[in-house]
């Protein structure tokens, strides 16, 4: 820690500057990430849009001097290079797909296909219990027929405990 109040000063600038380039070099980066986002994701007309805007924010670094001018002209010939060559047919663009989406479309296709195994499995199930229901009602009619082709027989009335006493009891001389 300085002990001069002029490099106690100097210590406080430097601090202010730091920030203040950091955000603007975070700018520029930003507007480099989001045109290549664009042509990553084929979208040239946004590309188009957005390549003056970004050409312009990196010479906006350069003359803040955040960063020397030769990188700058680095970074802009190398974004106006690869949507020249985009144009031109000289690349293809292969739409990159992060871990993130990847891992998404991967858990929608297995939730799809378990809906589908659950489907198959209820439609399975109808069918049984419909073959069931049919099944039965088979049954039913088989058995109603049987009872009305045979005659009802009458039964004879149960002997009670009582009624078995007072009957006479059978003797062997008889």
């Amino acid at each position: 820690m300085p002990n001069i109040k002029s490099a106690k000063k100097r210590v406080l600038i430097t601090k202010k500057k730091n920030a203040r380039n950091r955000s603007d070099r975070s700018k520029m980066n930003n507007a480099i990430k989001a045109f290549n986002k664009a042509i990553d994701t084929a979208n040239i007309e946004e590309a188009e849009r957005l390549l003056p805007l970004t050409m312009s924010i990196i010479d906006k670094s350069v003359t803040a001097g955040i960063i020397h001018k030769n990188a700058a002209a680095n970074k802009k010939s190398a974004i106006s290079k690869r949507l020249s060559d985009i144009k031109s047919g000289k690349v293809t663009v292969v739409v990159k797909k992060d871990n993130k989406t990847i891992a998404a479309e991967k858990a929608r296709a297995a939730k799809e296909a378990r809906e589908a195994a659950r489907a198959e499995f209820r439609a399975k199930q109808l069918e049984k219990e419909a073959e069931k229901a049919q099944t039965k009602k088979k049954k039913t009619e088989k058995v109603k027929e049987t009872v009305e082709e045979k005659p009802k027989k009458e039964k004879a009335p149960r002997k009670t405990k009582k009624a078995e006493a007072t009957e006479e009891p059978k003797t062997d001389a008889e």
